[in-house]
């Protein structure tokens, strides 16, 4: 289930409306990526733009990049997935999240609908 009060990315990272705004990757990436080993996030106050790599999720499978949403300054991230990281895949909506974003501009996102769209 894709819920309904967040924006996304095409390259599956979601976001909580406003500033600032949580970020975490979606069910479809964490599922994608299967058992999450580590997770390597930005500093806080490190300063983004959407599209850029910021971090990486290491699974049994694979490493892979996570991208930032939108333009803006990291200011916390989430030091619970350095002893956790498989709650990306337990809860990527909850207690998964990554990294909390002070946006600035607006970002080019999809809606649930649009996001469900890219994905089936």
């Amino acid at each position: 289930m894709i819920p309904e009060n967040l924006r996304y990315s095409r390259d599956h990272e979601w976001l909580t409306e406003g500033s600032p705004a949580t970020v975490g990757v979606t069910a479809f990436a964490a599922d994608a990526l299967g058992d999450v080993v580590f997770v390597e996030l930005p500093e806080p106050g490190t300063l983004v733009k959407a599209g850029d790599p910021c971090g990486e999720i290491e699974s049994t499978k694979s490493v892979s990049e996570v991208y930032a949403p939108a333009d803006g300054e990291i200011i916390e991230v989430n030091v619970t997935l350095s002893d956790e990281p498989g709650l990306i895949n337990t809860d990527p909506y909850g207690a998964g999240w990554l990294f909390r974003l002070r946006v600035t501009g607006d970002p080019d996102l999809l809606d649930a609908a649009g996001y469900t769209a890219l994905v089936s």
